[in-house]
């Protein structure tokens, strides 16, 4: 079985999605190398992809897929950086998450975000109870 870490950020309510060309959209994310741990793998693929730094980065759960063991993380990003497609990646966007279920995106998302996000519509709390991006420690996502 493959090991991937994949990266969910979330902004505004809406999920960041990336798509190589011709293909279906995705979260953010990749393989993991020998020489890395999943959240370093997290953080690479998402800047290698979106050109995304991410601030904060916070595990949320293993998620198995057809033959990949995705290691879901939470990332925090900058509220003011842009998502740009880069590498491999030809399209970056964000989604609200009752839209994804109707995209043209890989089974594993679509699993992630509806695990994540079972009503469509997110909140994601602090430890601090702040509304927004992770602050450390662990996290609340919740319908609103």
């Amino acid at each position: 079985m493959k090991d991937r870490a994949t990266v969910l950020c979330i902004r505004d309510g809406r999920v960041l999605l990336v798509a190589r060309a011709r293909a279906r959209w995705s979260l953010p994310g990749g393989r993991i190398r020998r020489d890395e741990t999943p959240a370093d793998a997290a953080r690479r693929e998402l800047e290698e992809e979106t050109g995304l730094v991410a601030t904060e980065l916070t595990y949320l759960f293993w998620f198995g897929g057809l033959g990949t063991l995705h290691d879901v993380f939470l990332a925090g990003v900058p509220s003011d950086a842009i998502a740009q497609p880069s590498n491999e990646i030809a399209r970056c966007r964000w989604f609200v998450p009752s839209k994804i279920a109707t995209l043209s995106a890989s089974v594993p998302t679509r699993g992630i975000v509806e695990l994540l996000l079972p009503h469509g519509r997110i909140q994601v709390v602090t430890p601090s109870g702040q509304t927004g991006a992770p602050a450390g420690g662990s996290v609340t996502i919740a319908a609103k």
